[in-house]
């Protein structure tokens, strides 16, 4: 049973974000904090510097006007560098020169005394990226008294016990995110991957084995201690992907594993409990550890079983024994105890579950499974929501109300009667729906943003010919693919947005769980010792199947087996980018 613990499960508290000011290179989580004194400033700023890969780097800033009610802004800033401003969020961002200007849009113009602006941008740079030294709300400078910097002769080994933080509401909020060094350093070998060999990325404990590593890789324990080297005096969050359910996704097989379908006792045994051990170790309190838990695992019981035009055998077995739901009961139990830990339960895609009849039943689904089998609503976090896939964040050229002479976007052949056109809208809406359940008032949610940029080329520019709904929709769609069931190595799509937090109201970051690179699954079969199995979903010439409508699969060929290192859809994300590199 959970045990319940006071003040242990709030995601109430926030913590107080500490200022940090740097000169020279930024690093990645460094931030100045412009503070307000009693002299009443007309303004503070809080830069943070979020993610710094060496040729570019990913931006938060929030201004707070402490003056007179105003109904419009603009904060400007200068560069002592070559940095380059690109795309922002939030704010209508233009630089000239070394100075930049972010301008209000229309929904965040009006600033009370004492109210908060929050936006963010790409940019890139080289040489040094030394941090903004002053800063003007429409023209008047704030308060440039700055605190020091920590003191960098301090002896102390940085993989020591860390003191324990406040738990907090987002555990992206003001924190670093660990960059896995054995990804990193596969990006920097490829050409030009040293553009985001620096970006954090999800590590992924699929098997048994890679608690402890496999090989002569890095385990769960080395994991954490390169995380808390990375972290010094800040917060640092190190993402988990805990994935290796007894009959695991039954209805795919590239992504098959090693327990069978009623190994659910091994599962806790020998996956859950070492994993929950190593987390509770006092020595990683200080890091903040956010946990996706179990991807494509609970959505098949809704959208794979007898009934419905997709079902599969093995996933009516997942079914009628349990299995699904105990293990994620027992990992949000066992996770969920342990106050440094932040759960996120994958929830899908808008191209699974976004449907009418898919959307209510999942959402039921996940608040059953989160309050039985040991777990409670408090021990999750959030959802993270495209996890592994190629889903558009944002359709910008069509909406789900759109019609063309009288025919709405719902009954295109691409939206087919789905109640979302994107990840964002979608994910957004899952979480209202999730709290209407009883989840709780502050559920944040992750979008996975690894490979949905759909750059490149092919990207539209503007909405389709409106000839009928499928010219209109098809001619302005960003996401490519030849259908929305497609997911494997998909051809043509591109990195997406950075990882960032806060980028959007109800998100808590935007991240890249899954590893660019990473092969999704074999285009042919090949023997291994991992129990992935061949899904003709990867296999280019495979013309598809009720999931995909019966389409091509649009995979890119030669891949080798799910997670292994695929240098040519890190390419192909690469060259797609969006934003672009």
């Amino acid at each position: 049973m959970s045990r319940i613990r006071p003040g242990s499960r709030s995601r109430a508290g926030t913590a107080a974000l500490a200022a940090l000011v740097l000169t020279g290179t930024a690093c990645v989580g460094a931030a100045v904090t412009l503070p307000a004194s009693a002299a009443a400033p007309a303004c503070s700023v809080d830069y943070k510097v979020q993610n710094d890969w060496g040729s570019g780097f990913t931006t938060a800033v929030s201004v707070t006007n402490n003056g007179a009610a105003v109904s419009s802004w603009n904060l400007t800033w200068s560069y002592a560098g070559n940095q380059k401003v690109g795309s922002g969020w939030n704010a209508d961002i233009s630089q000239s020169g070394s100075a930049v200007t972010a301008k209000n849009v229309s929904y965040n113009g009006g600033l009370a005394s004492g109210a908060s602006a929050s936006f963010g941008f790409n940019a890139t740079y080289s040489g040094s990226n030394a941090l903004p030294a002053t800063f003007k709300l429409n023209g008047v400078t704030c308060n440039e008294d700055t605190t020091g910097p920590t003191d960098p002769t301090d002896p102390t080994d940085p993989t020591d016990p860390t003191e324990p933080g406040d738990r907090v509401d987002n555990p992206y909020d003001g924190a670093k995110v660990y960059v896995n060094p054995e990804w990193s350093a596969k990006a920097k070998a490829e050409p030009g991957g040293d553009k985001i060999a620096n970006q954090p990325t999800g590590v992924w404990l699929d098997r048994i084995a890679a608690i402890e590593g496999v090989g002569d890789g890095m385990g769960l324990r080395d994991h954490l201690d390169a995380a808390l080297a990375q972290k010094g005096s800040g917060e640092e969050v190190v993402q988990l992907v805990v994935y290796d359910l007894p009959g695991r996704d039954c209805a795919a097989l590239a992504s098959n594993g090693e327990l069978g379908p009623t190994e659910i006792d091994k599962y806790k045994s020998d996956f859950i409990d070492p994993i929950a051990k190593i987390l509770a170790d006092p020595k990683y309190a200080g890091l903040r550890i956010a946990t996706t838990i179990e991807i494509d695992s609970l959505p098949n019981l809704v959208t794979n079983v007898s009934g419905r035009p997709t079902a599969t055998p093995n996933c009516d077995v997942m079914k009628a024994n349990g299995n699904y739901q105990k293990g994620v009961g027992y990992a949000l139990d066992k996770l969920g105890d342990i106050d440094n830990v932040y759960n996120y339960i994958d929830a899908g895609h808008h191209g699974w579950l976004g449907w009418d009849d898919n959307f209510g039943a999942s959402a039921e689904l996940f608040k059953s499974t989160a309050s039985s089998n040991g777990a409670q609503l408090s021990d999750v976090t959030g959802f993270i929501v495209n996890t592994a896939n190629y889903s558009a964040l944002k359709e910008d050229n069509f909406k789900i109300d759109d019609s063309v002479n009288g025919t709405s976007v719902r009954q295109s052949k691409w939206v087919d009667w789905n109640r979302y056109t994107d990840e964002l809208s979608y994910a957004q809406a899952m979480r209202e729906k999730l709290v209407s359940l009883g989840f709780d008032q502050k559920l944040g949610m992750l979008i996975d943003t690894s490979r949905n940029g759909w750059g490149g080329t092919a990207r539209p520019t503007g909405p389709g010919a409106k000839t009928s709904v499928d010219t209109y929709v098809d001619g302005g769609r960003y996401d490519r693919r030849i259908h929305l069931g497609n997911w494997c190595n998909q051809s043509g799509a591109g990195l997406g947005e950075r990882p960032q937090a806060n980028p959007a109201t109800g998100i808590d970051a935007y991240v890249w769980m899954k590893p660019p690179g990473e092969s999704d699954g074999s285009s042919t079969a090949i023997d291994n010792d991992e129990g992935k199995g061949f899904d003709r979903m990867c296999d280019p010439t495979y013309t598809g199947n009720p999931r995909n409508n019966n389409n091509l699969s649009g995979a890119l060929p030669n891949a080798p087996v799910s997670g292994h290192w695929f240098s040519a859809q890190f390419q192909e994300l690469m060259k797609n980018a969006y934003p672009a590199l």
